[in-house]
């Protein structure tokens, strides 16, 4: 029975020791990928710290998506993303309502000068062809006005597709750039 009560002992002194590391050890950094746990919620203001605008919530949902599937007509992370079905799925998460087609989301909202381009705007592009010259594909604004432009959206490239972040300067996305959107 004394080996009995020696286990629990030990067990019992493992156990807190291990709940007593957990309350110690510091925060594990956020990591730069956007690999954040999922929020539905939108916070337009921190408890104690800096506004957070509701552009920047779209932005940080639509990063915790990096990494899912490219799905022809696809509109949900466990199913996969269009360009245009990941636009719909992230704006609809903050009650905005955009159309499921590139072409038509180059109607929505207001037009934007792209030098004025910040973050929450949705960047429309042409197709592929080098003819095209109708809406063909669209992404999300990460950057902010005097940055180099850079968007999150769900390519459908052989090489590299899935929702991924690219930059427009120096790309071919410069070549096939169409106007830049503001719906918030």
């Amino acid at each position: 029975m004394r080996y009995v009560w020696l286990m629990f002992g030990l067990f019992t002194t493992a156990l807190l020791g291990l709940l007593a590391w957990q309350q110690l050890r510091p925060a594990a950094p956020v990591p730069a990928s956007g690999d954040l746990p999922p929020v539905r919620a939108v916070v337009y203001r921190a408890t104690a710290g800096p506004s957070v605008t509701r552009a920047d919530s779209v932005v940080r949902l639509a990063l915790r998506q990096l990494g899912k599937a490219y799905c022809y007509a696809g509109t949900t992370p466990e199913g996969g993303f269009d360009c245009s079905g990941f636009l719909t799925y992230v704006y609809s998460q903050f009650d905005v309502d955009v159309p499921h087609s590139s072409a038509l989301q180059y109607k929505t909202g207001t037009a934007v000068p792209r030098e004025q381009a910040r973050k929450g705007d949705l960047i429309i592009f042409t197709g592929t062809a080098q003819t095209s010259t109708t809406p063909g594909h669209a992404g999300i604004v990460i950057s902010e006005p005097g940055q180099p432009l850079r968007f999150v959206h769900s390519s459908s490239s052989k090489r590299d597709p899935g929702v991924k972040i690219s930059q427009v300067d120096g790309t071919d996305y410069e070549r096939r750039f169409l106007g830049i959107r503001r719906v918030l």
